[in-house]
Order: structure tokens, then C-alpha cells, then sequence
């Protein structure tokens, strides 16, 4: 392709299962900005049945909103029905880069030989590359053949990751599992004219079998073992293979997907070439990374959706990314499942007036059946942050239960993912050296107030020590997160400026104290020369306004035997991050957080949580 140009104007888009987001990023004043937005339905489906049609609605709602801003009817994203890269500048756009969660997404199923050991990496190297697993198949499952085969045969994923045994070992289970496929001869869900691809990242001494069972039944691919030894976890080969068969085999079965992967554009090494469309949550994923890598912090983000709640997360010094779906929590497809995991008395103890249980069971049912309602009243909204804590809470444990070291052997990730651990099988998940806590999905993003968002992520996450809050403004992270493929600079300064609103910062002492002591000495110097002292004791929450771009120089002093993150007793004197909610000092209590079940006690104390956070409006709480 021909050589490239300036990178001045961009053009991202996410299609999603039922919205196709579009966004303009613009180099304006020696900084790239995102300037304008637009959303059309998805079109993969009938009658239309080409997913670029709704590519074009959107886009050209960008090109009209470009001309309006700029008052400039000569601003043409769109020519010949095809997003235009032109070579000139001032005209067309210079790249265009899509995602994609259309169709359902990516689905797969994967297998191993021991269910906490290989089987757990496979589903590492599927959660990463942006699948939805659909189950996994392990030797030591329990499941007799018989109903392996059956299942199998009945998921009808997009593809088989397989995964067992390590390099020169015994090829018996792995066998054993190709042969499990090969019985089954699964079909694929989108498209009978294509054989089912099956990746195979194990026992390289099995790939001759396997190779043999499987290549006339399926569209077989060998790559590197995902666990080379038990020491050892190589997930970045079996990833690229997934993202390549994802636009090979499920995005070419998609109707209109052909022509959409012609259209996304952007310069690489110097010249214009194709950008892969990526699967939504890689993009979440790349960027979570991204910024993680690029600010030197550890990073957890949540994306609540209505099906799905997903959980990023970037821990450890050496940034090892991990990603879960949990797929029965969601606001409105899966809020019923929300009830089942968490019960209604785990839902009803966040809310801060007397509810019958049968409005709030009328509401989850009509939610489900109704998925784009919202809340007409201030209850239902209540009851709608509730529900979304509860769903954080479960996906968080979920997550934590995850995002392990490795089991059966000492922890050492290597490639992009090398980390060394001590506790092999341990989470590495650790909130006290968390620095950037991000919310996003509808119910965290257009949150009525943002104190609201606040609450629910002190809730939902109960962060430890000091950390930063921050949501997502209008679901961006897609966009930039396959943006970062052709610039991290545009791709960064978009999230840091645009894509998120920082909402203050969070400070909790963690550990065991009695309910009169103080949990929390604090003395911070605000910018506009007041000083906020106080000793808080257990129990409290405090919230002091402090800006966006302000800092606060902060000195901390934990109370007997708690800990802010420099150790037990040990005081911190640090700078604190401001927000459009502000600092949020939390002395309710970490490891444990304990929420009175009695009515009579429960339902004061969340009333002077509520009113201390701003959350929402005073006639309501008293």
C-alpha cells in the first residue's frame, strides 16, 4: 500500500452486538483529541445483513457533526460507500480501525489434561485474545467420554483452543482429548461450508497424532505449548493464532465482514496497511495493558454490561494482564442470575430505605424482559445500584480466583507475561498496590451522579489502601485499545484526556479495630491553602472536594495495627489525585467489611454513608 502521511484524523468504530459506536480522533494543538461521536444500529443481521451498513450510518452521522463543529460542508469521511483513506492531506481520513463484538463475539471451547493446571492456561490464553469460553474439557473432569463428546458436539463453538501435557512428556491424556474432538466432529456456529478451527498449543511430541486424528476433520493449527514446562506459561503464540482465526473464519462468516476488514486502514512501518478488527474485549484488554505499561501502574478495570460483567486486570511488576467474563452477571439479560448467585437479603442490605422484597423481584423481572428500560424512580435506582454491587462483588471473586499463579510448579511467566511468584496457585491480585481502579458499562458510566459511580465501586471492590477512581465517559476504551496497533501515543493522550473521568481518589485502612478507635489520622493541604485535620474513627467516610488536575500534599497515619500501604502503623506522606466527586477517606473497615444484617442497625449507617458521599439526595435519605 502507498506510503503513509501525517496521522491527523482517525476514524475508530465498535460494532456491538446492537449499537455501532463510531468516534473522530483529531491532532489538534500537538495533541490528539477525541472531537466528535456517533452511533447507528448494528446491521449484521436481517433484514439488512451486512454489518458495514451500519458502519456508514454512523460514520456519516461523524462526517455531519464534523461539518456542524467546523462549520465546514467539505469535511467527507465517506466516499463510493467506503470509508475514504485518501493520500492527501486535508482530505478523507488518514486511518480507520474497528472492533468488533457483533454475532455474539468470539465463543470458544477449550481443552487440557489437568483442569487447574493446562486447562487453566488455555483458558488464560482464550480470556486474553477476547473469547467467551463456553467450557472446558479436562481429562480430570469427572464427565464420563460419552457426554464430553455430546457436549462438544452440541456447543457449536467458533473454535477449539487444546492444550495438555508438557514438551517431551507423556502424550497419553493429549491423545486421548484429539480423540475426544475427532469423535465429536464438531460443526461451527456461523457457516456450514468451512471445517472448525482447532488450535493445538500442547505436548509438542503429540503433534504428529494429533495431526493425524484431527487435520481431515477440522481446520487444524499447531502452535508453541502453552506450558512448556510447569514452570513456564507461553500464552502470547496460542493468542495471535486465535486473533488470526477470528478474522479468517468467524468475522469472514458474518455477513458483511469482508468488506469491513478491506476497509480498516492505518499506517505500520511507514507504509498503509490492513488493521485486523479486533474483538472488543482484546481491545479493552490491549489498552488496559497499554496504559499500565506506559504509566508504570497496576490497573483493574470492569466493564458491566447487560449479559456480561468483565474484569481486566494488569498486576504485579511485571504487568501480567488477566482477563474473566463472568457470563451470568449482567444489569439486564443476566440481572436474574445476579439474583440467584447473590440472594435477595445480600441485594436488600445496600439499600438504605425498607423495600418489599417483592418490588425489588417485580423490577428484576421486568428488567429482563424489558432490557432497555431505566429507572423512573429514585428506589429503582437504588435498587439498580444494589443489584450492580452484588454483580461486582461475584465477578471480582470470580476474577481473584483466576488470576493465579501457576499450579504445579514454581510461578515464572515468560515472553510479553514473564512474572516470578513465591505462592504458586496464589491470586496476584492485590488491592493494596492497586493504583487505578476504572468502571465502565452503562450503570457505572451514566450514573445520574458520579458519587453514585464512587459508591458502587467502594462497594463492589472495597479498594485497599490509596487508590485512584476512574470511569469511562462513553465506552471509548474499544476504540483506543485497537488504535494502540498503529499509535500509543494517540491511543494514550485519547484515554487520558478524553476517554476517562477521574474521580478522586480513595483512601482505606486495612485490618482489624475496635468501633470507637481511630482508624485514620489525616492531614491534607488542599491547593486553595485550607488544611483538612481529623482524627476519624472506624466506621466513617469523609469526602473532601479536590478538583480534576489538583493535588493534595497528604500526610496518613493508619491507627494501631492497620495498614495504608507502607506496612502496619506505618504513616505515608504522599500527594493524592483529585476528581469530580473528590477524596473519599474510608474508614468502614478492610479484611473484614462488615454490614449489619439487623434493619434497625443496618439502615442508619448506610444513611450516613450515603449522605457523607453525596450520593444521592438528602429529602430521599432522611
Amino acid at each position: 500500500m502507498a506510503e503513509t502521511r501525517p496521522l491527523k484524523r482517525i476514524v475508530a468504530t465498535d460494532c456491538g452486538s446492537t449499537t455501532t459506536k463510531s468516534i473522530l480522533i483529531e491532532y489538534i494543538d500537538g495533541e490528539y483529541r477525541q472531537t466528535v461521536r456517533g452511533e447507528a444500529p448494528t446491521t449484521v443481521e436481517k433484514p439488512l445483513n451486512d454489518v458495514t451498513k451500519g458502519v456508514i450510518n454512523a460514520v456519516t452521522e461523524l462526517e455531519e457533526l464534523a461539518r456542524l463543529k467546523y462549520n465546514d460542508p467539505d469535511i467527507t469521511f465517506i466516499k463510493d460507500e467506503n470509508i475514504w483513506i485518501s493520500e492527501k492531506e486535508d482530505e478523507g481520513v488518514d486511518a480507520y480501525v474497528s472492533t468488533s463484538s457483533a454475532g455474539g463475539g468470539l465463543q470458544m471451547m477449550v481443552t487440557g489434561v489437568v483442569a487447574k493446571m493446562t486447562g487453566e492456561s488455555a483458558e488464560r490464553a482464550a480470556l486474553g485474545a477476547g473469547a467467551i469460553v463456553m467450557d472446558l474439557i479436562a481429562s480430570n473432569d469427572k464427565r464420563a467420554n460419552y457426554e464430553k463428546i455430546e457436549r462438544i458436539r452440541n456447543l457449536r463453538p467458533d473454535m477449539i483452543l487444546m492444550a495438555g501435557g508438557v514438551d517431551g512428556g507423556t502424550t497419553k491424556h493429549v491423545v486421548e482429548m484429539g480423540e475426544l474432538v475427532g469423535a465429536a466432529d464438531p460443526k461451527p456456529r456461523l457457516g456450514s461450508s468451512y471445517k472448525l478451527p482447532v488450535i493445538y498449543a500442547g505436548n509438542n511430541k503429540a503433534q504428529d497424532i494429533i495431526r493425524e486424528t484431527l487435520a481431515d476433520k477440522t481446520d487444524l493449527i499447531i502452535t508453541d505449548n502453552l506450558r512448556p514446562t510447569l514452570e513456564i506459561e507461553n500464552l502470547g503464540p496460542a493468542r495471535d493464532k486465535i486473533h488470526d482465526l477470528f478474522m479468517e473464519h468467524v468475522m469472514a462468516q458474518a455477513p458483511g465482514y469482508n468488506k469491513l476488514m478491506s476497509w480498516t486502514v492505518g499506517p505500520k512501518n511507514g507504509k498503509l496497511e490492513n488493521i485486523p478488527i479486533m474483538p472488543t474485549p482484546a481491545a479493552v484488554g490491549n489498552i488496559m495493558q497499554t496504559i499500565a505499561r506506559k504509566n508504570d501502574i497496576e490497573v483493574l478495570g470492569v466493564d458491566i454490561g447487560g449479559a456480561t460483567t468483565d474484569i481486566f486486570s494488569v498486576f504485579t511488576k511485571e504487568r501480567v494482564f488477566n482477563r474473566t467474563v463472568s457470563a451470568n452477571l449482567g444489569m439486564s439479560y443476566s440481572i436474574s442470575n445476579v439474583l440467584a448467585t447473590a440472594s435477595i437479603e445480600e441485594i436488600l442490605r445496600w439499600v438504605p430505605v425498607d423495600i418489599d422484597e417483592s418490588y425489588l423481584r417485580n423490577m428484576i423481572k421486568n428488567k429482563m424482559i424489558r432490557p432497555t428500560t431505566i429507572p423512573q424512580q429514585l428506589e429503582e435506582l437504588v435498587l439498580e445500584q444494589a443489584i450492580a454491587k452484588e454483580a461486582l462483588k461475584y465477578a471480582f471473586i470470580q476474577h481473584k480466583e483466576f488470576a493465579v499463579g501457576l499450579k504445579g510448579g514454581q510461578k515464572q511467566r515468560e515472553i510479553s507475561e514473564a512474572f516470578s511468584q513465591s505462592l504458586s496457585g496464589g491470586s496476584i491480585v492485590n488491592m493494596m498496590t492497586l493504583n487505578l481502579l476504572v468502571g465502565s458499562g452503562g450503570v457505572m458510566s451514566h450514573a445520574p451522579r458520579r458519587n453514585q459511580s464512587v459508591m458502587m465501586m467502594l462497594d463492589g471492590f472495597l479498594p485497599e489502601g490509596i487508590t485512584r477512581l476512574a470511569v469511562d465517559s462513553i465506552f471509548m476504551m474499544p476504540h483506543l485499545g485497537v488504535l494502540a496497533e498503529i499509535s500509543e501515543k494517540a491511543a494514550t493522550e485519547v484515554f487520558e484526556k478524553d476517554c476517562l473521568v477521574y474521580l478522586g481518589t480513595c483512601v482505606a485502612p486495612v485490618g482489624k479495630i475496635k468501633p470507637d478507635k481511630v482508624s485514620l489520622s489525616a492531614k491534607i493541604e488542599l491547593p486553595n491553602g485550607d488544611v483538612f485535620e481529623e482524627d476519624i474513627k472506624f466506621g466513617e467516610i469523609r469526602l473532601i472536594p479536590l478538583g480534576v488536575g489538583e493535588t493534595a500534599k497528604a500526610t496518613l497515619k493508619p491507627g494501631k495495627g492497620l495498614d495504608i500501604g507502607n506496612g502496619k502503623n506505618q504513616e505515608i506522606e504522599t500527594e493524592l489525585h483529585g476528581g469530580v466527586v473528590g477524596l473519599v477517606l474510608d474508614t468502614r473497615g478492610r479484611k473484614p467489611f462488615v454490614l449489619p444484617m439487623e434493619a434497625s442497625e443496618r439502615i442508619p449507617l448506610l444513611k450516613k454513608w450515603m449522605l457523607a458521599l453525596k450520593a444521592y439526595p438528602e429529602e430521599f435519605l432522611k
